[in-house]
């Protein structure tokens, strides 16, 4: 940088330095909370040490992140942005005046990344930290002046997603703002069935618990929010953990350790589940989904619910973790629809996640076709698991999928089966090698993967063994959860034209990370590669698409690696060399209107069809009513018509009718305590369709021997 510019800068950082000042010096008449809780806050300042370690990371992301990003202004545009969206997401604590200020910054990270210099970071999170503590008080102040006060017959409406709308002109505005959420939370509250008193006292522990972790934020907190604003504008799976984050890494992240087996992040100020772990005690239990959000904890089956809404995450993540075979009960908001206000208090009993569990299962589906029954094999594959220490010890029965696999395939042919069915659903991925060889058992020879690092090198991952274990018809399902090593597998598999792909659009995760100590300064998660199939086509961000969709619930708008920001994006490399195994894709038109007319006719198609149909419709509102009046007739309106969807499939197929969904839950509840077979599940008639479909398949092939291979 030149004098003149160092100059202007040193300028603008006094300008900036000195409006903060000003700012954090303010009266609090501004938010009417006692001058004695605001005089709390302190600005934070930062450490050498970060500086430092800020400069190592900078370092790392520049030589071997697989993208080569420059560190330029456009950079420092984005990184801005990203930061501003990581502190207040919702757009309700910057003012507009906050934003205008700040915004010097917005080409001038770049410079302080390079020169290590923090202090701009610091003076952002500053701002941001004074006004949550501003909001805390003022909402301290609001739920202690008596709630019955508060008017709750207007027919407002208030944004479920503030993310790309204007920031509050000023504090008046950003107060305003501030009222209408908290009328939200308390009809949230009264719809959930709790009384006026008892919503004082939730809601003025849970402000006040808030702003007691908030006036408890170090400077390591700040670091950690603005070094991940920058590695998440590389992409959303790089990230740094800080020394006390990165101890626990595994257990915070994943909760597989005597916890409830559920992937978690923070988002706004609520904990959000993202993916669960195959056969782990969430899982296991059916009750809790991905999107779902968990506001409250407790522990043992009496245990006083701790309202969580707010709290950092590893601190949730504390509260859940306890002694095996121990109980934690949660309190979960739906993520079927954003801005749901559905609540339902689980039990989960704490466990580790067990390698046998996770194992393959088979079963056989009974198709009738032309009166006669036909058998379908399915094994269902939570994850792609490998024992390596059992095979380092060279123990002879050491667990793989493969070998799973392989097994079950035997036994299956042995009851004479027409047709094989592998059910991924849900199988977030695990090991590669176990994908390259279950690939293996279904083909001649050949590659199966590409792997494209950060230096350009293609390493190709291939099937060197001759044999096909299975050579008969084969069909792969998959949904929105299955990922990594299950869309390199199921992508194999449509790109040889060995199988048919069944389901819903995979996750779409096609990167390689890998982490990285930074020296007694936490670690790095850092992306080194791209996953590509053999036909040159990413998985990344797009995911594998299926021959045949079936209905999905899941919404994509949140589940998924196309959800993420700065999700990198899908390309394609050359192919490599692979011989077809056939060519369905002829057939698919006529697969696929056989298939319809089988499902217009299937009550439990018309029933999946009409859920995700009603949750589309709800999906599609931008905001709700603080009207309490309103809310309740809508709320009760979308529980009819769930309760009329429900009742129409009951009828269609025979079944006693409920008189509210309260039996259901009831049902479900008593059902989870049974020890259920893969067909004994909801959606077992996605996998009698998914025969049909085989079956299809398999018999058009057959009148054309030319082209199949079956």
């Amino acid at each position: 940088m030149n004098t003149k510019k160092r100059c202007q800068a040193l300028a603008l950082n006094l300008v900036v330095l000195g409006t903060l000042s000003l700012v954090s010096s303010q009266a609090i008449s501004t938010t009417g909370a006692s001058t004695a809780k605001y005089r709390n806050f302190t600005p934070l300042y930062p450490m050498a040490q970060q500086s430092r370690v800020s400069l190592a990371i900078l370092s790392r992301l520049s030589q071997m992140h697989y993208n080569k990003v420059p560190i330029d202004d456009a950079l420092s545009s984005r990184m801005f942005d990203q930061y501003l969206s990581e502190l207040d997401a919702s757009r309700s604590y910057f003012t507009q005046k906050d934003i205008t200020e700040l915004s010097i910054y917005r080409l001038r990270f770049d410079e302080s990344l390079k020169s290590g210099n923090l202090r701009p970071a610091f003076l952002v999170f500053n701002r941001y930290h004074q006004r949550v503590i501003e909001r805390l008080n003022h909402l301290i102040r609001v739920v202690g002046s008596d709630l019955t006060k508060v008017d709750l017959t207007q027919d407002e409406r208030l944004l479920i997603n503030r993310e790309k709308m204007e920031w509050p002109k000023d504090s008046k505005f950003a107060q305003r703002l501030w009222n209408r959420q908290l009328k939200n939370s308390i009809i949230n509250l009264k719809t959930a069935g709790k009384k006026i008193d008892d919503i004082e006292t939730l809601l003025s522990k849970r402000y006040k618990n808030q702003l007691n972790r908030a006036l408890q934020t170090n400077s390591n907190d700040a670091f950690q929010v603005y070094v991940n604003a920058l590695t998440k504008t590389y992409d959303p799976h790089t990230q740094y953990f800080s020394p006390r984050s990165s101890e626990d890494f595994n257990i915070h992240m994943s909760l597989s350790l005597e916890g409830i087996g559920a992937v978690l992040q923070r988002e706004d100020e609520f904990t959000k589940v993202v993916r669960l772990v195959p056969a782990g005690p969430a899982d296991k239990s059916k009750q809790i989904s991905p999107a779902d959000k968990i506001v409250g904890v407790a522990q043992g089956a009496k245990g006083e619910l701790v309202d969580v809404v707010g709290w950092r995450l590893d601190d949730v993540v504390q509260l859940i973790r306890g002694p095996k075979e121990s109980i934690v009960r949660l309190e979960v908001i739906s993520g079927k629809t954003e801005g749901s206000t559905e609540r339902k208090l689980i039990n989960i009993t704490r466990n580790t996640v067990k390698l046998e569990e996770q194992a393959a299962r088979k079963d056989i589906i009974t198709v009738v076709r032309e009166g006669k029954e036909r058998k379908i094999g399915l094994i269902n594959l939570p994850t792609f698991y490998f024992d390596f220490k059992g095979a380092q010890n060279n123990q002879k029965d050491f667990k793989s999928s493969t070998r799973d696999v392989k097994r079950l395939i035997n036994e299956l042919k042995e009851e004479g089966i027409d047709g094989l069915v592998m059910d991924l659903r849900n199988n977030g991925g695990g090991s590669l090698q176990e994908a390259n060889a279950l690939t293996g058992l279904f083909i001649k020879d050949g590659p199966t993967v590409q792997i494209k690092s950060s230096n350009g090198n293609i390493d190709i991952l291939e099937d060197e063994d001759s044999k096909i274990f299975y050579d008969g018809p084969l069909a792969v399902m998959v949904n929105r959860m299955s990922a990594s090593a299950s869309e390199i597998f199921a992508g194999a598999i449509q790109d040889y034209g060995r199988g048919i792909i069944l389901g819903g659009q995979t996750f779409g995760k096609g990167t390689v990370q890998s982490l990285l100590p930074l020296h007694n300064n936490g670690q790095l998660k850092l992306t080194l590669a791209k996953f590509y199939r053999i036909s040159g086509e990413s998985n990344q961000n797009k995911g594998v698409i299926p021959d045949i969709s079936f209905p999905s619930i899941y919404n994509q708008d949140e589940i998924g690696e196309s959800a993420l920001p700065n999700a990198l994006v899908w390309d394609y490399i050359q192919s490599v060399d692979f011989s077809d195994w056939s060519n369905y894709s002829s057939y698919l038109a006529e697969l696929q209107k056989s298939h319809q007319q089988r499902a217009v006719e299937n009550p439990d198609f018309i029933y999946l069809n009409r859920q995700v149909e009603h949750y589309n419709s709800i999906r599609k509102m931008k905001t709700v009513s603080l009207s309490e009046k309103v809310r309740t007739r809508e709320q009760s309106a979308r529980e009819s018509k769930l309760l009329q969807i429900e009742n129409d499939r009951r009828e269609a197929k025979g079944l006693k009718t409920i008189a509210d969904l309260e039996d259901k839950k009831e049902e479900d509840i008593n059902d989870k305590e049974k020890e259920r077979g893969l067909l004994d599940n909801d959606d077992s008639f996605l996998l009698v369709e998914a025969g049909h479909i085989l079956l299809d398949l398999s018999d058009k092939l057959t009148k054309k021997p030319h082209i199949a291979k079956f």
